[in-house]
Order: structure tokens, then sequence, then C-alpha cells
């Protein structure tokens, strides 16, 4: 398992290295704002990032949301001594695996990493009912998505895939964007109009006149 931590307070950073390197976990970088977390990320390719929310230049939730479009290999498990509700739904909603407070004892908080490393989620029992409670009232409340959901980029890529440019390679050069983040667009089209594939993404944007079908 190979760590990155990204926190503006120099001790602390220092601290928890020294427990993560105590029980054998590979610390492969270190970052203190936002900015520095996405470069440091992008070059040791950590498989977690231990993400503090408060830090300078772009902040914890920013830094989830771009990590995750770039490399949403990494998984990303917010450490923050914030306990309010509404920074535990934004980190979850940008991304985060977890969402773990910093006075976690030290046998919990490594039984919760081991989890993220299988797939897991890292929350406590009272955190995770605080998101499933939130999930099920925005469910209840929220409209159906559909195309007018689409952002801007991933109308581009849906009028791409309709002409022809299906590949994530093919795609990338043709936006001029990473591969990682069209993976990250194609699955948010298809979360986003309830379809399996890109094919059918194809079919469901000539139907419905999403794209106009004169570009084929």
């Amino acid at each position: 398992m190979k760590i990155l931590i990204a926190d503006d307070h120099t001790l602390f950073r220092d601290g928890l290295r020294s427990l993560l390197e105590a029980r054998g976990i590979e610390v492969v970088g270190e970052s203190s704002d936002g900015v520095e977390t996405l470069e440091v990320a992008a070059r040791a390719r950590p498989d977690i990032v231990l993400m503090d929310l408060t830090m300078p230049k772009m902040d914890g939730f920013e830094a989830t949301r771009r990590l995750r479009a770039e490399h949403p290999e990494i998984k990303i498990v917010v450490l923050t001594a914030s306990t309010d509700d509404e920074s535990l739904f934004e980190a979850i909603k940008a991304g985060a695996e977890g969402f773990l407070l910093k006075d976690l004892e030290a046998d919990h908080f490594f039984d919760l990493l081991a989890g993220v490393a299988r797939g897991e989620p890292a929350l406590t029992p009272a955190l995770a009912r605080r998101v499933l409670q939130e999930m099920a009232r925005d469910k209840a409340e929220a409209p159906p998505q559909g195309p007018d959901h689409l952002t801007a980029r991933e109308f581009e890529v849906l009028e791409a895939m309709v002409e022809g440019t299906t590949s994530n390679r093919a795609l990338a050069e043709a936006l001029g964007i990473s591969e990682n983040t069209i993976k990250f667009h194609v699955r948010n089209i298809l979360d986003k109009l309830h379809l399996k594939n890109r094919t059918q993404a194809v079919g469901y944007a000539l139907r419905h006149g999403i794209v106009d079908p004169d570009v084929l």
C-alpha cells in the first residue's frame, strides 16, 4: 500500500508518516496544499491519498474532485478535524472513498485503511449512517437525470463519440485531455443517461436529438 499525505501542518504529517511507516506502509510523498497534492500524486502514483480539507491554494474538496477526474484509480480518504455534516457530504460527493476524523484511534484507523485497499469505504458506523440518510434524502428529492444534466465537456465527449471517435486514446487526442479524464466523463455520461455502454450512448444521442445527425 502506497500512501500520499496531504496536509498543511508539518508536525501532523511527520507524526502520521512515522505511524504509517511503523506499520510497514510506504509513504511515497507529502504535500502541503491542494495544488502540490495534484503534482505529487501525478508523479508518485499512490494507492491512497490521505486528504486534509483545509489547505491553502486549493482546498481538499477541489483537490479530491480534480484527482478523481485525472486519476480515478487513486483512492482518496479525507482525514480531517472537521465534524460537520456539510463537509462530510461534500467530500463524499467530490469522490472521497472515506471520511475519517483525526482523533480516531490508531488501530481503528488502520483497520479502515486496510478496508479501503480492499475496495471498502472508510467510514465509522456513525458517519456511514449520516451518509446513507443524506443519500436517501437526495434520491427522494432529486428529479431524474437526463441530457440537461450533462456538462459542456460531457456534450463534447458525446458528440465526438457520435462522430465515430470512440476509443479513450482517440477521444483524449481529439479533445486535448487525458485518457483518465475521458474515462471519468464517459462514466458520468452513462450514469446520467442511465445507459450501459458507449454504443447505447451514441444511439441515445441521435434518437433524442442531443447531437445533430448532420455531424455524421
